[in-house]
C-alpha cells in the first residue's frame, strides 16, 4: 500500500534531514509511528500524504507513484483516497456535527456524494458513539467528542488508507484507548491501511506492526524493516 524508495527530504532551511532507502506497509495494515520529538515522525507522514514531496526516490502509495506528481495531482490523489486525523481536530464551529463530518464532500470537487451518504453519516456516527449528537454544534462537545467528529470525517470518504498525527495527544488515557479502538475497528471493517503517529506507547499493543524512527532521521539514517511491537524501543 505504501512503499518509500531511496526517499530524501530537507526542508529549505535548517539541518533536518530525512532518508528512507526502503520501506513497505502492506494494505490493510495497522503500523504505528514512533519516536522523539523532531525525529520525522510527521514529516514521513506527510510524504506518504502527498503533503510534502520527496527531493529524490520514489513514493508511492496503492497504483500511483506520488513522486511522480505535480503538488495539485497529489492534492487530488490524496482527497479521494486517504483520510487524514489530526491532533488539532479542525472542526469547524458554525457546522453541525453532520456538517462537519460531510465536510470533505462540501469543500472538494473531487468528491462526489452518492445517494448512500446520509445513511453512512448515521452508521459512522452510531459507531463511534455520536448518534445523538449530529444536529449539535461543537462547542457543545467534549474534547473526546470532538476527536470523534475528527475521526468520522476521516472515515465518511471509505478511505484507502488513513493517516493519523498524534490524534490523541490531547486526550486522556481512557477516552485515548476509545478513540484508536474505534479508528482501528472502523478501518478494519473498511479494509483500509492505517499509519498512526504516537507518542503514546501504552496505545501500541494495538498495532500489528511498530515502526521506530529515532536512529532515523540523523545523518541519512533510513528505515530499514518494522518492529514486533513488543521489541518497540522507548521513545
Amino acid at each position: 500500500m505504501i512503499e518509500f524508495t531511496d526517499v530524501r527530504f530537507a526542508y529549505p532551511h535548517g539541518e533536518f534531514e530525512l532518508c528512507v532507502p526502503q520501506w513497505r506497509v502492506a494494505a490493510e495494515e495497522q503500523v504505528a509511528v514512533i519516536g522523539p520529538s523532531g525525529s520525522g515522525k510527521t514529516t514521513l507522514l506527510y510524504l506518504a500524504a502527498g503533503i510534502v514531496g520527496a527531493l529524490s526516490g520514489t513514493v508511492r502509495v496503492g497504483d500511483a507513484h506520488l513522486s511522480r506528481l505535480t503538488e495539485d495531482e497529489r492534492r487530488a490523489f490524496r482527497i479521494r483516497n486517504i483520510g487524514l486525523v489530526f491532533q488539532e481536530f479542525e472542526l469547524l464551529e458554525y457546522l453541525t456535527v453532520r456538517d462537519n463530518i460531510l465536510l470533505p464532500y462540501r469543500i472538494n470537487p473531487a468528491l462526489r456524494p452518492d445517494g448512500d451518504v446520509g445513511r453512512r453519516v448515521e452508521a459512522v456516527a452510531e459507531a463511534v458513539g455520536l448518534a445523538g449528537t449530529l444536529d449539535r454544534y461543537p462547542q457543545r462537545l467534549s474534547h473526546g467528542e470532538r476527536q470523534r467528529v475528527a475521526l468520522s470525517r476521516a472515515l465518511i470518504t471509505r478511505p484507502r488508507l488513513i493517516l493519523a498525527d498524534e490524534p490523541t495527544g490531547n486526550l486522556d488515557p481512557h477516552t485515548s484507548r476509545t478513540i484508536v479502538s474505534l479508528l482501528l475497528d472502523q478501518a478494519a471493517q473498511t479494509k483500509a491501511t492505517v499509519l498512526m503517529v504516537t507518542h503514546d506507547h501504552s496505545l501500541l499493543d494495538r498495532f500489528g506492526c511498530v515502526f521506530n524512527l529515532e536512529q532515523l532521521v540523523q545523518r541519512g539514517a533510513g528505515i530499514s524493516a518494522g518492529v514486533a511491537v513488543g521489541d518497540a524501543a522507548p521513545a
